[in-house]
């Protein structure tokens, strides 16, 4: 049975983002990829977002 936690769903999302690649420090001859080098971020940005939408939604 999959896991229903909503906090596993965020961590196995940021490790998506993870293994697509990981910035590597001193690596900078190549361009930035926001996927790769802000995957959680993206992922924090998300979470901060849906949860304001749904604090507003209930709210009302």
């Amino acid at each position: 049975m999959a896991s229903r936690n909503p906090l596993r769903w965020i961590e196995r999302w940021a490790d998506w983002f993870e293994m697509r690649g990981v910035y590597v420090p001193g690596e900078d001859n190549r361009t930035v990829d926001p996927w790769r080098d802000f995957g959680w971020l993206i992922v924090a940005w998300l979470t901060g977002l849906a949860t304001f939408i749904l604090f507003f939604a209930f709210a009302v």
